[in-house]
């Protein structure tokens, strides 16, 4: 048996636990664990599209995008497929995914063989859609680089060089001279705006996630109002039919109740016309009750006491009689 060398084992066993963890961390591109084929497709340009992004077949999640990079004047997106066929004649386009900006890869399977992942899908068969976003940053980048006092000297020497003109034409140019008088004036406020609304659109793009979280919260909360409001409806009702039901019932029994409330009626009228009598009744019969209470309150006889029946010489005598 050769001595163990606990440097090497610690070394050994750091390895394998680092390797673990990078597989870990990257199971998906592994080639068995993770599964799928990776592809590559060239498009005209990325219009937002980033890499993590979903790849759908008629709307069902079926990958992700790995990468986007440029290769030439072409855009080139690798993205994996995992449990779908593609054909060798499908098309991929980029479609948006919420109003915010968000890309996903959509992919329609065609064809009659099996796509090569080793060549590339050409951009003959893939699209992008119109990014509002970068619109509205192009249009601000392109009004920032305009130089509206120039413009608007220009317009001017226009306006004055066909003044001779038929009034049609002079009315139109005065129109266009008042136009470049209000952007230059606007000029500033223009600026701010389109700055914000480019601030605002970036803001949005970047907050997409939690947008969308919100929203999803939102229809969550929304089902949950819509359930309480089933609930409160089928309380209502239930009040209502029982409500119904109560009133059938006073309906029935208004001809047993009618007499029994009018014979209670008139025993109400009969205590109140002798409630002195009563109340002089309850008070004589207080010391009565407080005096026999004691006498029969010891068993089934009268426990009593006689003073004087009998003489002195035979003592005091206690009369028990059961039953009287």
């Amino acid at each position: 048996m050769r001595p163990r060398r606990p440097i090497g084992i610690a070394v050994a066993g750091l390895a394998a636990i680092a390797l673990l963890l990078l597989a870990a961390m990257n199971l998906d591109s592994l080639p068995i664990v993770g599964g799928g084929t990776t592809y590559t497709a060239h498009f005209t340009e990325a219009a937002g599209l980033r890499s993590d992004d979903e790849v759908r077949i008629a709307g069902v999640r079926c990958g992700r995008v790995e990468s986007v990079s440029l290769d030439g004047d072409r855009v080139k997106v690798r993205f994996r497929v995992r449990g779908a066929w593609v054909g060798d004649e499908s098309t991929v386009a980029i479609k948006i995914k919420s109003v915010l900006g968000r890309k996903y890869l959509a992919l329609d399977p065609l064809g009659g063989n099996a796509q090569d992942p080793d060549t590339t899908i050409p951009s003959g068969r893939t699209t992008s859609p119109y990014d509002v976003l970068e619109a509205f940053r192009d249009l601000a980048r392109t009004t920032g680089e305009i130089d509206t006092d120039q413009l608007a000297a220009g317009l001017t020497a226009l306006a004055d060089s066909l003044r001779d003109s038929p009034a049609e034409v002079r009315e139109a140019l005065t129109g266009l001279g008042r136009l470049s008088e209000t952007i230059t004036k606007r000029d500033a406020e223009l600026r701010e705006l389109l700055r914000h609304a480019s601030g605002v659109s970036g803001l949005l793009a970047a907050r997409t996630g939690e947008i969308e979280k919100l929203v999803t919260d939102g229809n969550v909360l929304l089902a949950e109002l819509q359930a309480r409001r089933n609930a409160i409806a089928r309380l209502l009702d239930g009040t209502r039919a029982l409500a119904t039901q109560l009133r059938g019932l006073v309906a029935d029994q208004t001809g047993r109740l009618r007499p029994a409330l009018d014979q209670l009626e008139k025993v109400s009228d009969l205590l109140l016309r002798n409630q002195q009598k009563l109340s002089e009744g309850l008070y004589l019969m207080g010391p009565f009750v407080r005096l026999f209470t004691p006498a029969i309150g010891n068993g089934r006889w009268f426990d009593s006491y006689v003073y004087g029946i009998l003489p002195p010489a035979f003592g005091t005598v206690s009369l028990l009689e059961p039953g009287r």
